[in-house]
């Protein structure tokens, strides 16, 4: 497979294996819906980008204290990402304090060796939908918003990757502080025996080579953050976006006039989310994030752990978890006025908040994401923050080039080869000695019918136990069809062996690629050129799979 455009205007992606047969991803049925053109009110004021032209309309104006306070952001983000080793610190910096330049932002947590694949894919989807603005006259810059707030241990402690036996998995062992934000702690001894086993399970030394280069960023003393940062900044260059920790210090005194709004409309914002909770679930769709009622969309830090904030009456607030801790609402103000790097958006107000200090003009979601975001858009309206668009991120897969051979070879498709086990079964019969038992159940059928006129004649209270009759001789033919049709798949051991060994690399675990296997493992396989490749091949249309040939 080859690339089919230029580094600075490729919009799509490559042909894809045996013919180009495209992979429709499952979505959930909120975006299902919403790139179906249906139901898009949900998503309001939020808009949708379906394909992969730019956004269009004017951007959002930032002005006054807000255009002022992004500038000084920007100024302290130059500072970091040259820390980080980032090639673009500077220019990228300087795009972003001019506020007629058009933001585009996406974010992940910081996981372990850069996180699952779709973290990369991601990153580079919101620096091309920002080339793509440049090259369309308007300036732009895209950021990635590194999630330290968050405190989910799982998503960011383990790390997988494809070694020849097949998929492996490394992790630091169990969550030492599980209330303790990931922003705030350090990577600890495990990660010096993760990348040891993992040199271990790849026996490549250029792998090796790579590994020895990620210890320096992934030491037992380096936060997630630091470590993720550093990282993804090496992987690309010049064109990565520009990194945002979440608990920067500039970032949160940007944040003050917002989370203050988000408590002093408390009671809008609560009314707004049922409102829209409510009109989901009448259409039929389910809830990402489950409602709780009288509790804040925020987070304060206390003795280290992140705890949720609780409305306590009209002018109280409690933290959940702790009978010791709260206040009253003017105690809660006077914490964000007077140090806001404890106060920390929750899932429903994130976006929001984000959107208000970057003025963004665009993110780029996952999935997941973009369901619960039916539900923040109601937030919007009340902090009076400026919608973007917002558009799903491409979905991809790494495929290479030997791999498509052998998948040509086995005489299937990639659909093929990612769907359930029983079509991939038949797509593998097929191209042996076909299906013997459907022409034998198409003359069986012919004759049952056959047998209905003669035996109605002779007496019509025979037609139910015919059908019954007929329903049994059916079934049986289509389970002993499933046997051959899985002997056959099977009959040819080498390829049925090769198949296998693709499928898992496809399926690591039973779960896409994207969403498994760390982005730093294509990289050590691959060396540069798996950065490049992305570059070159992902088409910002998020519509089906898109296969990557590094």
């Amino acid at each position: 497979m080859t690339a089919n455009a230029s580094s600075s205007s490729a919009t799509s992606p490559p042909e894809t294996p045996r013919g180009g047969e495209p992979v429709a991803t499952a979505l959930p049925p909120l975006p299902s819906a919403w790139r179906a053109g249906r139901d898009l009110d949900l998503l309001a004021p939020l808009r949708l980008l379906t394909g992969a032209e730019p956004p269009s309309g004017p951007a959002p104006v930032l002005a006054g204290a807000a255009a002022v306070a992004r500038r000084e952001l920007a100024e302290a983000l130059a500072v970091s990402n040259r820390a980080y080793g980032h090639e673009g610190a500077d220019a990228l910096a300087r795009r972003l304090a001019d506020p007629a330049t058009r933001v585009i932002v996406t974010g992940q947590q910081p996981g372990l060796l850069g996180g699952p694949l779709y973290t990369f894919a991601k990153a580079v989807a919101a620096a091309r939908w920002a080339a793509a603005l440049e090259v369309a006259g308007q300036p732009a810059v895209a950021v990635f918003w590194v999630a330290t707030e968050d405190h989910d241990w799982a998503e960011v402690s383990a790390a997988t990757i494809l070694a020849s036996g097949g998929p492996r998995t490394f992790d630091l062992g169990p969550d030492p502080a599980p209330l303790t934000p990931v922003g705030m702690r350090t990577l600890g001894d495990g990660v010096t025996g993760v990348l040891d086993e993992i040199m271990a399970a790849v026996p490549n030394e250029r792998y090796a080579e790579w590994l020895r280069t990620v210890a320096r960023w992934y030491r037992p003393d380096a936060r997630f953050g630091e470590a993720f940062c550093r990282l993804l900044a090496h992987m690309l260059g010049d064109r990565c976006p520009l990194l945002l920790d979440a608990m920067h210090p500039a970032l949160k005194a940007a944040q003050r006039p917002w989370l203050r709004r988000l408590v002093e409309r408390r009671r809008e914002a609560e009314e707004a989310l049922a409102a829209r909770e409510a009109e989901i679930t009448g259409r039929g769709y389910p809830l990402q994030v489950a409602p709780q009622r009288g509790v804040s969309p925020l987070f304060l830090l206390h003795r280290g752990e992140r705890r949720r904030v609780e409305w306590r009456g009209e002018a109280g607030y409690a933290l959940r978890g702790r009978d010791d801790a709260g206040g009253t609402v003017t105690d809660l103000l006077r914490v964000i006025d007077e140090n806001p790097g404890v106060v920390t958006p929750g899932v429903l107000a994130r976006p929001a908040i984000q959107d208000a200090v970057l003025g963004s003009c665009l993110q780029v979601m996952g999935p997941g994401e973009l369901s619960y975001l039916a539900q923040v858009a109601a937030v919007y309206p009340v902090l009076e923050v400026e919608a973007p668009w917002t558009s799903l991120r491409p979905q991809t897969l790494v495929l290479e080039s030997h791999q498509a051979e052998r998948l040509a070879e086995a005489g299937i498709t990639l659909a093929d080869l990612l769907g359930d086990r029983q079509r991939l079964d038949r797509a593998l019969a097929s191209s042996e000695d076909g299906e013997p038992v459907a022409a034998v159940r198409a003359r069986v059928e012919q004759a049952l019918d056959d047998l209905k006129a003669s035996s109605l004649a002779a007496d019509p209270n025979l037609e139910r136990p015919l059908e019954k009759t007929r329903e049994q001789i059916l079934r049986a033919l289509d389970l002993f069809a499933e046997k051959t049709t899985g002997a056959l798949a099977r009959k040819n051991e080498v390829r049925s062996r090769r198949v296998e060994q693709l499928r898992e690399a496809c399926l690591p675990l039973g779960k896409l690629q994207e969403r498994v296997v760390c982005a730093a493992h294509f990289q050590g396989k691959h060396g540069s050129r798996f950065a490049e490749s992305y570059w070159e091949q992902m088409g910002l249309d998020p519509g089906t799979l898109q296969v990557i040939s590094p």
